[in-house]
């Protein structure tokens, strides 16, 4: 860890790889772990020499706020496979709670969040406090160094519009205009400046719109999800009517944990929650917080989002995921099913 102070005579690249070949006493597999890398300039020249032992696995990790994967592609080019970290998955954040039932378990995920530290923490002023924290880091180091942004004010509100509109469709323009309306001296140059920054650091993900129908990449709009709910809920608190939303944004990341590239999906006049695509094929879903009507003979709700669903010519999987305890069951092929069932499934 080159943050202690036990390694502070690891000055530049030499020392760095001369410190670590010299433990390299024989043909043995080693597996090297370095933190905080970017604290060497140029450290990946030592990389590069360490790369050539052919018994050498090397792990190097580092700060977003002095080192990002497009940086890292350029210093490594071709010589490194990224991992990308998420915060817990709801089944990983299970392993902690085994004691709380589903439901009370999801509460407690979208609210405090699922930093894998936070599951440490004994109450949620000292989870708020933590949340804090690694946010002002983010607005701080990971946006506002690497982007040389002096409005730090203008920056948190554009942070605080993306958080409250996760899952709603919005472009830069709609972003300023109606930023611009509630009298912030904002433009359109400067929003997407500001979500670049949020994006690069991992705090906001984008799902860009894909036509189904005509198989094609749509350029305009999109939605914007928070990598961690917790900073939704300690910045903005918990909204009626939201919980749709905050569902989708769950169900997003459960997605891309699973190996899918996501993205929005229309179809005619219609919507379709997401489109996740892998090498294997595709799976549509729709994702709605209960399929209930105002009685239990309205269908509305269900049949709304049964004829998205529809509309679709193909044969790759189809699924409703919903809140409401339900039974897994089949309507036209579309399977419906409860989320969190589906959400511990792998």
């Amino acid at each position: 860890n080159l943050e202690d102070l036990e390694y502070n005579f690891i000055i530049d690249y030499m020392a760095l790889y001369k410190y670590i070949n010299n433990k390299l006493k024989d043909k043995r597999k080693y597996y090297i772990f370095i933190d905080e890398v970017q604290k060497i300039d140029e450290f990946q020249k030592a990389a590069d020499s360490l790369y050539l032992n052919k018994n050498v696995d090397l792990y190097i990790t580092g700060s977003n706020a002095n080192l990002l994967s497009s940086e890292l592609a350029t210093l490594l080019s071709g010589r490194y496979i990224e991992v990308k970290m998420l915060p817990l998955s709801f089944k990983e954040y299970k392993e902690a709670y085994k004691d709380l039932n589903n439901e009370d378990l999801y509460q407690k995920y979208i609210s405090l969040g699922s930093l894998p530290y936070t599951t440490s923490l004994d109450t949620e002023d000292d989870v708020s406090m933590y949340l804090s924290s690694v946010y002002n880091d983010i607005i701080i180091k990971d946006v506002m160094t690497r982007k040389k942004i002096q409005d730090e004010t203008m920056l948190r509100n554009v942070a605080n519009f993306a958080m409250d509109n996760i899952g709603s469709l919005v472009s830069t323009n709609n972003i300023a205009n109606t930023m611009i309306s509630d009298g912030k001296d904002i433009n359109v140059r400067t929003v997407k400046r500001y979500l670049e920054g949020f994006m690069e650091s991992f705090f906001l993900y984008k799902a860009s719109r894909y036509d189904i129908k005509g198989k094609e990449y749509l350029k305009t709009q999109g939605k914007y999800y928070v990598s961690d709910l917790g900073f939704r809920y300690f910045m903005l608190g918990r909204k009626i009517g939201d919980f749709g939303h905050i569902l989708e944004n769950v169900v997003y990341f459960e997605l891309l944990r699973r190996g899918y590239e996501v993205y929005i999906g229309k179809i005619d006049e219609y919507k379709v929650d997401f489109v996740a695509i892998n090498k294997e094929g595709k799976i549509y879903v729709q994702v709605a917080e209960t399929l209930k009507g105002i009685d239990e003979n309205d269908t509305k709700i269900l049949d709304s989002e049964l004829r998205s669903l529809k509309k679709i010519n193909d044969n790759y999987e189809k699924i409703i995921l919903t809140l409401d305890k339900i039974p897994v069951f089949n309507e036209d092929g579309i399977k419906i099913r409860n989320v969190l069932e589906w959400l511990l499934d792998k």
